[in-house]
């Protein structure tokens, strides 16, 4: 299964459009490499999403024939972290 098309179906990223303008950013990785949205996702390894404010990794657990229920979404990966990082102060915005 394509990467673009496995973070879809893991919800980890809504729409699959979205997920291959994050490909084409150079915002996801996959085993500490920049990934192509075309690149075949495989078990075992790790994904990491830079989004926003958000920086999520992840490890495939498994990569299903289609899409999967949403209730089913969550088992397709591991956890291994989420960063949440507070918003950017915008230095252009003058002291209140």
């Amino acid at each position: 299964m394509r990467l673009d098309k496995w973070l879809k179906v893991s919800r980890l990223i809504k729409r699959r459009t979205v997920a291959q303008m994050a490909c084409d950013q150079g915002r996801v990785f996959i085993d500490d490499r920049p990934a192509k949205s075309s690149t075949e996702v495989k078990i075992g390894s790790k994904v990491h999403l830079e989004l926003g404010s958000r920086a999520i990794t992840v490890q495939i657990a498994t990569v299903p024939p289609g899409a999967v229920p949403a209730q089913d979404a969550s088992t397709l990966y591991e956890m291994i972290e989420e960063i949440r990082r507070p918003p950017e102060v915008l230095d252009w915005m003058p002291d209140a």
